[in-house]
């Protein structure tokens, strides 16, 4: 389909072991965002092929990334006063082509600076299920960078953190002294208008899909590998609604890529990453990456009404980093509240107070969990014990037991992930 390869799905429902197979897009899960769909025991007819063949065809970007490159040369010789972007078409725009965007709302006398931020200038995508361009903060978008230089790192795998990459790439342009270095990976092709083939690549992170073909991959792959690999870490901020699953099997296959030239004796490290993401998906980020741990600092966002730091109770962010560093080298700002807990070793919030019992600083949302003997954890303090239940719930909760088994197979014992009747 028009963001790559598919993805093979499966229909199950409650009780049957078996469920039918199917392709679908792997980048929208609205079926109105992308009509792609294929049972896997299908065979499509020749004309089908054609006409899908020709749908994506006509749902490629109008210009290419080497033709978008030229552009923005000639766009950067204009003066101030020639200098338009449309903002209906989130295109820049050449004195020849205003004629066709004459009744379009444009922005005029686009300066430098502008054409240095463009997740200023575009509007972001906000499409939850599929680009879900939630725009990090300054607050967060600095600390981050204040951290990857801290912790040594020179060169930054950029997948889906265009603001991050923008901030990296503004401060080489203008400080000699600065030496971190960024690539984007995206889905997003209108960052090609502002970027060389050497700093953004179209990219799917759900499919591992390089739209530029074999001379993206090698972009990509040449990055990662510069020093011998070392020095360089990937930060990754998916939209939320993506599956844990799909997104991890791509990060994989980015740290096999630089695994490939990486120096003899270090075959059992990972590449560094952060992987931003909300802290509810804890369980499954961990099932495909043991070696991760979650921080407690917030990441916050400029365009996200409740993804926001500094707010209290449950009206906190719930983004944090995953990392597969040692917490302890994770320094969090003592100002905002962090501070360092020598039985953990790492920096928490200051609501997160440490269990004795538990032998952890259990809190996940910023606030003071509290210890349930009969749990034998710790839970929100919201929650209190129910009898009937056998665990802790909100007092508001519909009192039941819940229901044993498998959704897949029916049987006790295993969660739907486990179920041996799952391909």
């Amino acid at each position: 389909c028009p963001s790559g390869p598919a993805l093979l799905f499966v229909k199950t429902s409650q009780g049957r072991e078996e469920g039918r197979r199917f392709y679908a897009c792997s980048a929208c899960r609205d079926r109105k965002d992308c009509k792609f769909f294929q049972w896997e025991d299908e065979k499509v007819s020749e004309t089908r092929r054609a006409a899908r063949e020709e749908y994506n065809r006509n749902h490629q970007p109008f210009f290419t990334h080497s033709q978008n490159v030229e552009r923005y040369k000639n766009f950067l010789l204009l003066p101030l006063s020639k200098r338009r972007f449309c903002q209906e078409c989130q295109q820049l725009l050449l004195p020849a082509e205003w004629e066709k965007h004459s009744d379009h709302q444009c922005l005029c006398d686009v300066s430098t600076a502008q054409l240095k931020s463009p997740s200023h200038l575009l509007y972001p995508l906000e499409n939850k299920k599929t680009n879900a361009q939630y725009l990090f903060a300054d607050r967060s978008c600095q600390f981050l960078l204040d951290l990857i230089i801290g912790l040594g790192f020179r060169r930054v795998l950029s997948v889906g953190t265009p603001r991050l990459h923008e901030i990296i790439q503004s401060k080489a342009s203008q400080e000699e002294d600065f030496r971190v270095r960024s690539l984007l990976l995206d889905i997003d092709f209108r960052y090609s208008q502002f970027y060389t083939e050497d700093e953004f690549c179209h990219y799917n992170m759900f499919n591992h899909y390089f739209f530029g073909g074999e001379a993206a991959r090698e972009t990509c792959r040449k990055f990662l590998c510069q020093d011998n690999g070392e020095r360089v870490i990937m930060v990754t901020d998916p939209p939320f609604g993506g599956l844990v699953e799909a997104l991890a099997s791509s990060f994989k296959k980015l740290m096999a890529m630089w695994k490939e030239t990486e120096k003899e004796g270090h075959n059992n490290h990972e590449m560094p990453m952060f992987w931003i993401f909300p802290y509810f998906f804890e369980s499954r980020i961990l099932e495909f990456f043991p070696s991760f741990s979650m921080m407690d600092y917030q990441v916050d966002y400029d365009n996200h009404a409740l993804y926001k730091h500094g707010k209290t109770g449950r009206r906190q962010s719930p983004v944090r980093i995953f990392t597969n560093l040692t917490p302890s080298m994770i320094v969090l700002p003592v100002e905002e509240g962090y501070r360092f807990c020598a039985v953990c070793q790492r920096y928490v919030s200051s609501g997160n107070q440490h269990c004795e019992i538990c032998n952890s600083c259990t809190s996940k949302d910023g606030r003071q969990w509290k210890h349930c003997v009969l749990c034998k954890k710790c839970v929100k303090p919201s929650w209190s014990h129910c009898s009937t239940c056998n665990r802790c719930a909100l007092q508001s909760h519909a009192c039941q037991k819940p229901e044993a088994g498998c959704f897949l197979c029916g049987r006790a014992g295993h969660k739907r992930s486990a179920c041996p009747g799952l391909s």
